[in-house]
């Protein structure tokens, strides 16, 4: 069986709840570790949903412009074929018609 790639679907949402979760835990370590306090709580707490949502349009952009570029491949191969040729059509410039 031939793979056109090795690569599979990515589910957008998976992407972009992973990444919100693992901007979350790391946000929770900084404040546990007594690395951010006070009033940089309030600015570090929307990094991760806004870090989630860039990954999210990326994700969907690059699917979306491949699922074209596949698109217009498919198109091109399909417009490209050669014409299947009839084995009874004889060749006027062909010297060797009475040899066969």
């Amino acid at each position: 069986m031939f793979l056109e790639s090795a690569r599979h679907p990515v589910n957008i949402g998976h992407l972009v709840m992973g990444i919100a979760f693992l901007g979350l835990v790391a946000v929770w370590a900084l404040i546990e570790g007594d690395v951010v306090g006070g009033d940089d709580i309030r600015w570090l707490l929307p990094v991760p949903w806004v870090l989630a949502g860039l990954a999210g349009l990326l994700a969907t952009t690059r699917s979306v412009r491949d699922r074209a570029a596949r698109a217009r491949t498919g198109r091109q191969q399909a417009d490209s074929a050669p014409a299947p040729t009839d084995a009874t059509t004889e060749d006027p410039d062909d010297t060797t018609q009475g040899i066969r």
